[in-house]
């Protein structure tokens, strides 16, 4: 395959040193994969590690605490900015057909740098995602099994570090407590994905039949129920700050924007799609579209059921139910969340092992993360020692405390997405693209602007402003912890680039003519 490059191309130095689409595509035919995914379970799998903690949690705080009814609005506001990186997501995937999503994106167009700060990004975004999604199916399930009669105690369903928030101030409490629920969950996944990805694909689709008509379910009985006036005023008047008043919608679609991040995932799959040109970007698009309207309508009608200031609680759906006074929906809506989160947590989990793998092949993690197994042909070693890694997150740690956190690695990651989409038309216009991000672009001084990738920049910088305003608030009020947490990650990565990352990238081994 030529990879024809203009003199936009950056100097090669460790950090801008970059792969070849050659070199590309000789990796993605010696990987040892299986391609067996479908374009129908690629979207499949976009969906079920989409809808979940969204709906079932973040709905309710957006619109309790920010938006009110206009929370609709901040779901389109937060789709939109998925929906250009989706376009960005499907020409790169149709052009560079591999596994690590963004991080082998940014590798092939802008160097071993970007690459690593996306992989460093997408572990925030997948790998702590994965945790405190299984925290979330930890209560779901807890409150479950009760309502069985099989009550858990309390030691065995909450984390041993627990956060309180006593006016400004956000401290950590110890206690003797594990979330075993929480653990065995994550370890359940990490069996069925080591089993292998086309049985994993076919358990998925399972699920997300089961939880999506749950919804559907719930849409149905709750439209009979719905009071008019609770929709009134659809955008309640400010209240300072990001309380209410558009600011307040702007607020609100940050927050949903987590709920979105999982549709990404079907991008790391292109290893082992059947025809990754065509299929991801079909699955990619489609599974968000199909997201999109399943939030909005569940969304309205939750709304409509309970006034939006009832809404700020763990468990919305269940609250909206419970007006309904239909104990069996309640029972079905618990058993949804459960199942649901499952198919997410598989998602997540699958998503941050493969773009593990890919970081392992090339050298910037160790090699045991991309060693396939000779008969199921999946990444076995990587998989269960993540899983382990999130299982023991999962018990121990206070992870809704960062969840803003994971917000601002997505947008970072979707940004860089979107301008590698530009830079690579640049540097590399001649490659053939089976598919490419639409609306055109403009021409200044030489260098071609994609609109669509330059919307889904904008929109980012969106979702990560209110993000950091409350960030920098909180650390003028006395609640650093946030701050600090961020602060340690950053600096992680960049010590583990430059202690292990660059010395043993396999560019580093074999140094190679980026032109």
């Amino acid at each position: 395959m030529s990879d024809p490059q203009s003199s936009l191309a950056l100097p090669v130095t460790r950090l801008t040193r970059r792969k070849t689409l050659d070199q590309v595509t000789a990796e993605c035919q010696s990987h040892d994969l299986k391609r067996t995914l479908t374009a129908t379970q690629l979207t499949l799998l976009g969906v079920g590690a989409t809808i979940g903690a969204g709906i079932y949690v973040m709905t309710g705080e957006a619109a309790a605490d920010y938006a009110g009814p206009a929370v609709l609005v901040s779901f389109v506001i937060a789709a939109l900015a998925c929906l250009f990186t989706a376009f960005s997501y499907g020409e790169l995937s149709s052009t560079l057909p591999v596994a690590g999503s963004a991080y082998s994106y940014a590798y092939v167009s802008i160097g071993e740098g970007a690459a690593w700060t996306v992989g460093w990004l997408l572990l925030l975004e997948y790998g702590i995602s994965c945790a405190a999604v299984a925290s979330g199916l930890s209560g779901y399930a807890t409150s479950l099994l009760s309502d069985l009669g099989v009550h858990v105690p309390a030691a065995l369903s909450q984390s041993t570090f627990q956060t309180v928030l006593s006016g400004a101030n956000l401290t950590l409490t110890v206690g003797p407590r594990l979330d075993f629920v929480g653990g065995l969950a994550v370890m359940i996944v990490t069996a069925l994905l080591v089993r292998g990805v086309q049985e994993s694909a076919r358990v998925n689709a399972v699920i997300v039949v089961i939880k999506v008509g749950v919804l559907f379910v719930f849409v149905g009985f709750g439209l009979q129920a719905m009071h008019a006036a609770y929709w009134h005023p659809f955008i309640p008047q400010s209240e300072g700050g990001f309380r209410y008043g558009l600011p307040g919608v702007f607020r609100a679609a940050s927050i949903i924007f987590f709920a979105y991040v999982g549709f990404e995932a079907v991008s790391t799959a292109a290893a082992e799609a059947r025809n990754p040109r065509r299929d991801v970007p079909i699955g990619i698009v489609l599974s968000l579209v199909i997201c999109t309207a399943v939030y909005i309508l569940v969304a309205s009608v939750l709304i409509g059921i309970v006034p939006y200031r009832e809404l700020g609680v763990a468990d919305p759906l269940a609250i909206a139910v419970n007006a309904m006074h239909e104990p069996w929906l309640a029972l079905l809506i618990k058993v949804g969340a459960t199942v649901g989160l499952c198919s997410v947590l598989l998602g997540l989990l699958y998503g941050q092992t493969r773009i593990f793998f890919s970081m392992s092949r090339d050298g910037l993690i160790p090699a045991a993360f991309s060693r396939v197994h000779p008969t199921l042909r999946t990444p076995w070693i990587g998989t269960i020692l993540l899983g382990i890694l999130v299982a023991i997150a999962t018990a121990t740690m206070p992870l809704e405390v960062i969840s803003d956190l994971v917000s601002i690695g997505t947008a970072c990651a979707f940004g860089i997405v979107n301008f590698t989409v530009i830079w690579q038309r640049n540097t590399r216009p001649g490659i053939t693209r089976p598919f490419s991000v639409p609306l055109g672009g403009i021409t200044i001084g030489g260098f071609w602007i994609g609109i669509a990738p330059a919307l889904g920049i904008a929109f980012c910088v969106i979702m990560t402003l209110p993000l950091c305003i409350d960030l920098l608030r909180a650390l003028g009020n006395g609640n650093p912890l946030p701050a600090i947490l961020l602060g340690i990650y950053i600096v992680i990565g960049i010590a583990t680039y430059f202690a292990y990352g660059r010395s043993h990238s396999r560019m580093a081994q074999a140094p190679f003519d980026a032109d």
